[in-house]
């Protein structure tokens, strides 16, 4: 199977189908790793006595490492990061990752606009963590191509 015939097409979508769903387990190790990957070492990420120290609740996972593993299941559906032309969110509530539990994020993908001339599809993200939304208005412009015309 190539891989053109299972790339989405923007013919076949229809506003409001979910297109990718997922989950995300995040461990404090995790966020460690992420650290180390980004060069984001603030403690607020991976020490309870300073994040609290500050105002917070307990360690909160990275808002680039959340936006991130949000985007990714719109890229495995794309079938290439190549496709991804936009992608912005707005960071509304943090994800604390307890240090035994750890956390899980969820996302559901689902095409919010269709713009078959300028051939982009618009996918809203609904991002959760104990299925609060953590992101918001978390959208992905992704470009596909069109059915090809057959020869009838």
């Amino acid at each position: 199977m190539s891989i053109e015939s299972t790339t989405p097409r923007l013919d076949d979508l229809v506003v409001g189908a979910v297109v990718a769903e997922a989950s995300f387990p995040l461990t404090r190790d995790s966020l460690v790793r992420y650290a180390g990957a980004s060069g984001d070492f603030n403690p607020i990420h991976y020490r309870d006595d300073v994040a609290v120290s500050v105002g917070l609740p307990g360690v909160l996972a990275h808002g680039m490492f959340t936006m991130g593993l949000a985007v990714q299941p719109v890229v495995d559906w794309a079938g290439d990061p190549g496709r991804i032309v936009d992608y912005q969110v707005r960071f509304t509530r943090p994800v604390l990752v307890d240090p035994v539990a750890g956390a899980v994020v969820t996302v559901v993908a689902k095409v919010g606009a269709i713009d078959a001339d300028a051939g982009i599809a618009r996918i809203d993200l609904t991002v959760s963590f104990n299925e609060v939304t953590v992101l918001g208005k978390a959208q992905v412009r992704v470009r596909l191509a069109a059915a090809p015309l057959s020869d009838a």
